[in-house]
């Protein structure tokens, strides 16, 4: 295999995990951001798609971001009739942001993203060699 395509191969999988990890990073931020007015909607959480691409500069699929979505899952309500985002019922409707799922998501994009680093550092490893070699 070219060590340029494998290079940027890795290169394009860390970007797309960077994206990922600043969507959960935002979405972790946003956990209990609820509606400025009574029965307004709060944060929504977001998602990341992927997309296999096809790069004919380094002749190779790259994955590359798609989208970022939304969740469409159902906001869950909490009594609070304090809280001046409450509705006339007194339930505020909060973020349908999971921490817990979102850290699973961040431990799965850090493994992504450490994994396609030792690509990089294995490969610059090599072409350093490879230029030792020619001198």
């Amino acid at each position: 295999m070219d060590l340029g395509k494998a290079l940027a191969i890795s290169a394009a999988g860390m970007d797309a995990q960077g994206t990922r990890l600043r969507v959960i990073a935002e979405n972790l931020a946003n956990q209990n951001t609820t509606g400025a007015a009574p029965g307004a909607a709060p944060y929504r959480r977001k998602t990341v798609t992927f997309a296999d691409t096809m790069n004919r500069q380094a002749g190779t699929d790259l994955v590359q971001v798609q989208s970022v979505g939304q969740d469409p899952s159902p906001f869950p309500l909490r009594y609070d009739p304090s809280n001046p985002a409450a509705n006339a019922q007194g339930y505020v409707k909060l973020p349908n942001v999971n921490s817990f799922i979102e850290m699973m998501d961040m431990r799965d994009a850090e493994r992504s993203y450490d994994a396609n680093l030792s690509v990089m550092q294995a490969t610059r490893s090599m072409l350093t060699r490879t230029i030792g070699l020619l001198k």
